[in-house]
């Protein structure tokens, strides 16, 4: 009664259709492939379909024989077997008319209506789309929904686990080196460079490194630097006296005596060395004092003197320009890739310590603060409740335009696989309701005929 190419198909096997590739996915041209599942349950359903025109067969010849007892003179039971079994013929009928309707024509014939799911596949793809924006994409409903699950809750709790903050730690660190390694290190070191450029040359950097300076020297913080120069420096007269010596007789006039020269020398090089020794054991040097005053006033002009700090912007954009200065700048970006990829490599680095560290107190955090649970469910439901109404129009065209794409025939075919098997158990209860109340029907009219 219900035919379609899989029961025709020899012995019992399936062919897939047309353009369909296997393992049951959709494949180009809208068609659908059928997997070992799909031919198991239209196996279920051919045998479905047997019982139900068995059943159907079986109460007409019922019904055959009901009257033939009948008109033999057997007796009045006959009369309610054959109002029985009349009626469960014609259940049987209209149930096969209704079920086959879904999937095609009965017997071919252009009957209205028939055939719903081949020639209204598109108008039931447009109603799922709408019906799936306007009950599930809502922004009423989905705020609801996340409301009542408690992400914030059961986002703290689970990340409260050891055992699940190690799993995000490792999943982080898989994304962060994944990333790292997609990404070009030219392009990187050229936006990095850029930006850093960019930012140096937007910002004048005199007035800040006069407060700095002017912070160091009133705390002090110079003095170390002047005791490792004044103390290299002594070590190097002493090392080199000889270089000094003859570099102060060289740079004497040429008429001036030898021995003069070499007196000159020694006398300038002993007065500098004793200089520099007592600036190296005298803290209250006057030389000291002279500096602390120097980098006092050098502090202000970095700070309000206009042609102090022009000079130095001057000289920023000189050492910015040159080409080491970039080549350093961008091969940063190499070494903090590097770093970065080998902590997250390693299971013990600080890194993913830390990490792993800031996800157990924030599980902690989120199990145990209700205001902080509140804060997230609030920030998840604005986030969801943005993508659904701001995507809603595409989310249910997904659906549609993937409906129309389906080629109806094999559409039909997918949908009775999965469906069939509970549509032929509707032809069963017909004949059977349909008996029954042809039994009813027959018995009330027979009493009130006597």
């Amino acid at each position: 009664m219900e035919s379609t190419a899989a029961d025709n198909a020899p012995n019992g096997s399936t062919a897939p259709p047309s353009g369909a590739a296997p393992g049951g996915r959709a494949v180009p041209g809208g068609g659908f492939a059928f997997g070992a599942a799909d031919e198991e349950r239209r196996r279920g359903v051919r045998r479905m379909k047997t019982l139900a025109t068995g059943l159907l067969l079986a109460v007409a010849l019922v019904y055959v024989l009901a009257k033939a007892a009948q008109n033999a003179g057997a007796g009045g039971w006959t009369g309610f077997v054959a109002a029985a079994a009349e009626a469960g013929m014609v259940g049987a009928l209209a149930d096969w008319f209704a079920v086959t309707a879904l999937f095609k024509r009965p017997m071919g014939l252009p009957i209205p209506h028939t055939a719903i799911i081949p020639t209204k596949k598109d108008q039931l793809g447009r109603s799922l789309g709408d019906f799936v924006g306007e009950n599930f994409l809502s922004g009423d409903v989905v705020r609801l929904r996340l409301r009542s699950v408690g992400i914030g809750r059961r986002l703290g709790g689970w990340l409260a686990e050891p055992k699940n903050a190690d799993r995000v730690t490792a999943e982080v660190s898989t994304a962060l080196r994944g990333a790292l390694t997609v990404l070009r290190d030219s392009d990187v070191q050229a936006v990095v460079g850029e930006a850093i450029t960019r930012r140096a040359d937007a910002q004048e950097i005199a007035p800040g490194i006069g407060t700095m300076l002017e912070k160091v020297v009133a705390e002090g913080g110079h003095k170390r630097v002047v005791d490792l120069v004044v103390a290299r420096a002594h070590d190097w007269l002493v090392e080199h006296g000889d270089s000094v010596m003859s570099a102060v007789s060289g740079g004497a006039p040429g008429w001036t005596p030898r021995f003069v020269d070499r007196k000159v020398g020694d006398r300038v090089y002993k007065e500098l060395l004793r200089f520099v020794t007592e600036m190296r054991d005298m803290p209250e040097h006057p030389a000291r004092g002279a500096i602390d005053r120097f980098l006092r006033d050098f502090a202000g002009d970095l700070q309000s003197d206009p042609d102090t700090r022009a000079r130095v912007e001057r000289l920023k954009s000189e050492v910015l320009g040159r080409g080491e200065v970039q080549d350093l700048i961008a091969s940063a970006w190499g070494s903090v890739r590097a770093m970065i990829v080998a902590a997250a490599e390693d299971e013990r680095s600080e890194l993913r310590l830390r990490v792993r560290a800031a996800l157990l107190s924030l599980g902690r955090r989120l199990s145990d603060e209700e205001r902080l649970q509140g804060k997230v469910d609030r920030w998840l439901e604005g986030a969801a409740v943005y993508v659904v109404t701001t995507y809603q129009g595409e989310i249910t065209a997904l659906i549609t335009d993937t409906v129309a794409g389906w080629d109806a025939e094999h559409t039909s075919k997918k949908i009775e696989a999965h469906i069939g098997r509970d549509l032929q158990f509707i032809r069963i209860n017909g004949t059977v309701v349909g008996a029954l109340a042809g039994l009813a029907i027959y018995t009330v009219s027979q009493a009130l005929g006597g």
